[in-house]
């Protein structure tokens, strides 16, 4: 259940804790997450809806708070949570009446996966319908916008429903000489035509369809003078309404030289064809219209194979002849079917209106046949070339243009040369699914020593003599990009190497931190326990000789475990504790204060630092996130925790925290990881 990699705020109505802990418990392992509230009563449950929250999910009977109070309550403050109602066995009759009240869904309790489902549908669709807010309250700034260009604009623009004026800027009243604009609202403007072209004007617009379209006639005056202008017509919205925006120009001389501006800026100079900048606005047409009206299209990425090797033989004078004679090829071929233009240097590409990729699929692979046996004629010499065509679909689900322009790319770049790909969706699919090739991967780095570390500063704002850095892990794939920590860490957890992982890194944190504490420095490190670490009883034996054998202070090392897999194995996360404390390592709870009693966890574990979880510095510009940060340190400090606040992004956060009494903080504001433990602490001291 990947609802991004975004905090969910949870809300339970169940009396039962330990039911409760275990909804927590599902939606983690699930891959969220969580910050969770349990409700307790009416007055917890007005309190908890004065802050945001993304779901309730309630059992089925409650005896502190009747569960259709609590729909009846988030409805009555108008609260967009989704509600989530469970229901004693299969009840058809409890499902239905749950849903007539209002309730987003209802299941039977105890069906686990459908109900990380049925949470996954609703957090996606809560997100779309926040987005979507967002996005009326920028189109009605934009719409504000609009308004203020159309009325100061120079030129004359006049929205017209059924023939008659709705909207005419002040350019357009001007010109006719109005004075208000309620004078022309209701005039037919048919009225400002010259009565020689009123004919020809209504043919014009009888027969106007979509698209833009442009007119030249005459006009009138209020005090009857006549001039000649030109009319450029395209459909618009207006108040919610369909319509046509009109905007004239008074005609002048330089009509043809306009007309030869237009053309070139829409043009390849080279081949004639369309330029990258016009084509992406023909692209964009096309999904609004496959999103609008369900039009589908084509979009065909050709690449003029090995184009190096054809410039150092022809020149660039050669190349652009081939070019053209290829670009006349492609008109041929495509005929008036497709778009064509010219998008990069040996780039061209087809936008192939009202057909699917696999209906385009026989005519790209004659197109392969017919550029392979083409002899281009350059200069007295004769040049062959291939290509190889990326193909991509346009449809209503398609979001954005250059979704498909880089699908097809993609598709285009993978072949060795004169072939067709159409794209695929079920290819990204299998990518995301190549666990194995990642395990492998993982394998090859633990043999060949390969993984790498990084260093990221965690830093006092207290006073510390220490210098302290967060040791992460990252692995290279075989071309030398990073690959995601949480998929090559899950496929190694999955693949039962998740202890040889932590292993590796403590191993390599302790041999670079004895170097370094050579050079005189008082250095700490964070090093990460995996929950398999956690249960791993020869782990503390196995780490007394490591530290011997290195001749490294035990408190040089500080081993960090998080929260949920803490709670998940309480019983071992404390014997391990208290051995550590034993061997007089440091310890660190992260990604703390995100489950429903979290101190109680806390006082069965010897922890030295507590690092809050990322989700309480998000966003630190509200009074009532600051104080739900502060209220949570407040409770460490009194503990006598060290307190560390991570994913610092700005300077107004730092205020903040500083003003909390936070002892450590981290981000990227500060310094992102980095091979080097080079930070300068001492700036900080300034």
């Amino acid at each position: 259940m990947a609802i991004e990699k975004k905090t969910i705020r949870l809300l339970i109505l169940e009396d039962s804790q330990n039911e409760a802990e275990r909804l927590v418990s599902l939606f983690r392992n699930a891959g969220n997450a969580t910050r969770v509230h349990r409700l307790t009563s009416s007055d917890d449950l007005a309190e908890a809806l004065q802050q945001s929250w993304d779901l309730l999910v309630a059992a089925p009977h409650s005896s502190n708070l009747d569960p259709l109070e609590a729909l009846n309550a988030i409805r009555k403050q108008a609260k967009d949570i989704p509600f989530i109602q469970m229901v004693e066995g299969n009840d058809a009759d409890a499902i239905t009446e749950a849903l007539a009240l209002g309730a987003q869904d209802a299941l039977p309790q105890g069906e686990d996966e459908r109900l990380v489902l049925i949470a996954k549908r609703e957090l996606a669709n809560l997100n779309e319908r926040r987005a979507r807010r967002v996005a009326e309250v920028a189109l009605r700034e934009a719409e504000k916008r609009c308004q203020l260009l159309l009325n100061s604009s120079v030129d004359a623009i006049t929205y017209v429903h059924d023939g008659m004026h709705i909207y005419a800027n002040r350019a357009y009243l001007q010109l006719f000489g109005y004075e208000d604009a309620e004078e022309l609202e209701g005039m037919p403007m048919i009225d400002l035509i010259d009565p020689a072209d009123q004919a020809s004007f209504k043919d014009f617009l009888k027969n106007y369809a979509e698209g833009s379209a442009e007119l030249n006639c005459g006009g009138v005056t209020i005090d009857g003078k006549t001039f000649r202008a030109n009319m450029s017509f395209s459909p618009a919205t207006y108040d919610a309404e369909p319509c046509i925006q009109v905007v004239i120009r008074a005609e002048a001389n330089n009509a043809e030289l306009e007309e030869k501006l237009r053309e070139i800026s829409s043009q390849d100079l080279v081949t004639g064809l369309y330029n990258r900048t016009y084509f992406l606005s023909l692209m964009d047409g096309a999904v609004n219209q496959a999103v609008s009206s369900g039009r589908s299209a084509t979009l065909a990425y050709i690449e003029v194979n090995q184009y190096s090797t054809l410039l150092a033989e022809a020149g660039m004078a050669g190349v652009d002849l081939l070019l053209t004679d290829l670009a006349n090829l492609l008109r041929g071929h495509f005929g008036q079917q497709a778009e064509l233009a010219r998008f990069g240097d040996d780039v061209f590409c087809a936008l192939l209106a009202d057909q699917t990729p696999e209906q385009c699929r026989e005519g790209l692979q004659s197109l392969l046949k017919k550029v392979e046996g083409h002899l281009f004629e350059v200069s007295g010499r004769t040049l062959q070339t291939t290509l190889s065509i990326g193909g991509a679909g346009v449809n209503e689900q398609t979001a954005k243009a250059q979704e498909v322009v880089d699908r097809a790319h993609r598709c285009a770049d993978e072949l060795p040369g004169n072939g067709l790909k159409i794209y695929d969706p079920a290819d990204d699919l299998r990518k995301a699914a190549s666990q194995g090739n990642v395990v492998a991967m993982v394998q090859q780095a633990l043999e060949q020593n390969s993984f790498r570390l990084l260093f990221q500063p965690v830093i006092s704002l207290r006073g510390d003599s220490f210098e302290h850095y967060e040791v992460l892990l990252r692995l290279l794939d075989p071309e030398g990009k990073e690959v995601a920590p949480g998929e090559f860490m899950s496929a190694a957890r999955e693949a039962g190497l998740a202890e040889k992982l932590d292993r590796w890194v403590i191993l390599n944190a302790i041999k670079l931190l004895a170097e370094h504490r050579s050079k005189g420095h008082e250095t700490r490190l964070f090093v990460h326990l995996s929950s398999n670490s956690l249960q791993d009883p020869s782990l503390l034996p196995w780490l007394s000789v490591a530290l011997k054998a290195a001749r490294l202070p035990s408190d040089a090392l500080v081993f960090q475990f998080n929260e949920p897999d803490a709670i998940a194995y309480l019983k071992q996360a404390k014997a391990l504790t208290e051995g550590l404390a034993q061997l007089h390592c440091k310890v660190a709870l992260c990604q703390f204060g995100c489950s429903l009693n979290p101190f109680n966890t806390l006082k069965h574990l010897t922890v030295d630092f507590v690092k809050v979880d990322g989700s309480y510095s998000q966003d630190l510009t509200t009074a009532e996130n600051q104080e739900a940060l502060k209220t949570l340190l407040a409770s460490l400090h009194a503990q006598a925790k060290l307190t560390i606040v991570p994913f610092v992004e700005s300077a107004s956060a730092l205020a903040t925290l500083w003003q909390a009494g936070v002892n450590y903080i981290q981000g990227y504001y500060l310094q992102g990881p980095s091979q080097s433990m080079d930070y300068d602490f001492s700036s900080g001291d300034e």
